[in-house]
């Protein structure tokens, strides 16, 4: 069970004082056609390595990550899951793209 933040009060002398909690927020996975994700290139900050950068998954972090595992086994090579991206090591842009689709998501190509 995840630790829940006691909000705004250390103690209380009051016998019927309630803690009030921070709410976790549970973000809603949408199924696999409604998701729109963007597949690109991006070599920024990573000393002109490539990587194959996929956005816009909107879901629980553990789906991200599964489809990050799975994209990573499918094109052979390590990455990671971050920031809500999935980042794949290497130019895998078009095997990325096909591999979604295949998966039944709406994939867009960005950038060249």
């Amino acid at each position: 069970m995840a630790k829940k933040e006691k909000l705004n009060i250390v103690y209380s002398t009051n016998p019927n004082f309630q803690y009030e909690f921070e709410e976790e927020e549970s973000v809603e996975s949408k199924p696999n056609n409604q998701q729109k994700l963007y597949v690109s290139i991006d070599k920024k900050q990573r000393g002109g390595k490539e990587v194959t950068l996929v956005e816009g998954f909107v879901g629980p972090e553990e789906e991200l990550k599964e489809l990050g595992k799975l994209l990573k086994s499918k094109c052979g090579v390590g990455g990671s899951v971050k920031d809500n991206e999935i980042l794949i090591q290497g130019n895998f842009k078009d095997k990325v793209y096909d591999l979604l689709v295949k998966e039944n998501y709406k994939v867009t190509k960005k950038g060249g």
